[in-house]
């Protein structure tokens, strides 16, 4: 098990065509065979907004799943701030 000192934390903004392409299940299903805990849910002004908290090494490659996410998404750009850890466990889409 791995300590709080190797979890890192990324607040994640992701724009372009991100809504009604299942790039929410696709987070969730990515993040979950990845060992990444957090949530995902889709904002008012078109954007999808993402946790990610686990080992530095998975946290990255999420991010970097975003830039392609979902088979229909159309990513124009993925914003990421690394936070503190707060303790997420599992993943979940978030309404």
């Amino acid at each position: 098990m791995a300590d709080e000192s190797d979890r890192t934390r990324a607040h994640v903004f992701v724009s372009g065509t991100v809504q009604g392409v299942y790039y929410r299940a696709n987070t969730r299903d990515t993040a979950q065979e990845k060992g990444v805990d957090g949530w995902v849910r889709n904002l008012d002004d078109g954007r999808v907004e993402a946790i990610f908290e686990g080992p530095d090494e998975a946290v990255e490659s999420m991010i970097e799943w975003c830039h392609t996410g979902s088979p229909a998404a159309e990513v124009e750009a993925v914003e990421a701030e690394f936070e503190d850890p707060e303790g997420e466990s599992g993943f979940e889409i978030r309404y």
